[in-house]
């Protein structure tokens, strides 16, 4: 949740639907990164685009210092709230191209779900400045597999075109090769199959979570329309399996 299209603001009529309906991460993750570049439980820990602090359970229950970074208040509450328990964590009000973080400060920079929302060549200078010397950044993306025709994944893919106001402006799958190659000097990328079980309200539910979805009139009655036939085709004993590919990027940018 960061600074493009306007999307400080834009996820604050949906921050209920996100905690209750987004992916977490696999915990899978902390150890390829103990493998791939080295993680400890001391490295300082800042996650930029921190919303509702998902991406940040793992690395506090590795017992990880985390620092949420993130403008958009009603995520930071929610964050508080759902991570209050870990002393571990804290969360600060910034941007990506301004963190308000201390100079060589950080030993990782996670963004989860959120890079791109950057302008990532402004949130490179600001990173290069934040990060002790020869240190990673990880993106992390939870990826839905849409491409297999013939599946309720496919058919909530085309429901996304259809009805998403800027779906294909806003969505990771603009984050590139060549922007990743520019934004990184050097990277690797590890993928992880992760998914959810959803009956129809909670389905719903995910859908309304993502920021490009109508909330309210035609569009919006007709688009839950579409998701429940198509939840009704697909269904086994009420429920649908949502496949997504955790996509792990970690390299480093100096």
């Amino acid at each position: 949740m960061c600074q493009k299209n306007n999307s400080v603001a834009r996820f604050s009529n949906r921050v209920e639907n996100y905690i209750k309906y987004r992916p977490h991460y696999p915990k899978e993750i902390i150890k390829i990164l103990e493998d791939k570049i080295g993680l400890k439980k001391e490295d300082i820990i800042a996650d930029i685009g921190s919303g509702t602090g998902f991406s940040c359970i793992n690395f506090l229950e590795n017992g990880n210092t985390v620092i949420g970074v993130e403008p958009n208040t009603e995520m930071r509450e929610a964050s508080l709230k759902i991570l209050e328990n870990y002393k571990n964590f804290s969360v600060i009000n910034g941007l990506s191209e301004n963190t308000t973080l201390q100079e060589k400060s950080i030993d990782i920079i996670v963004a989860g779900q959120a890079f791109h929302w950057f302008d990532y060549k402004k949130a490179k200078i600001e990173f290069q400045k934040i990060l002790k010397n020869d240190s990673y950044v990880v993106l992390i993306w939870n990826e839905k597999l849409m491409d297999k025709k013939n599946t309720f994944m496919y058919d909530y893919g085309q429901i996304l075109l259809k009805y998403g106001t800027d779906y294909e402006k806003v969505t990771y799958s603009n984050v590139s090769e060549e922007i990743i190659s520019e934004f990184y000097t050097s990277y690797k990328v590890e993928d992880i199959p992760n998914f959810q079980y959803f009956d129809f309200e909670s389905l719903k539910g995910r859908l309304l979570s993502s920021s490009y979805t109508p909330l309210e009139g035609k569009e919006h009655d007709e688009m839950l329309i579409k998701l429940k036939e198509s939840f009704d085709k697909y269904q086994i004993e009420g429920k649908i399996f949502f496949e997504y590919e955790t996509k792990i990027y970690y390299g480093k940018i100096n």
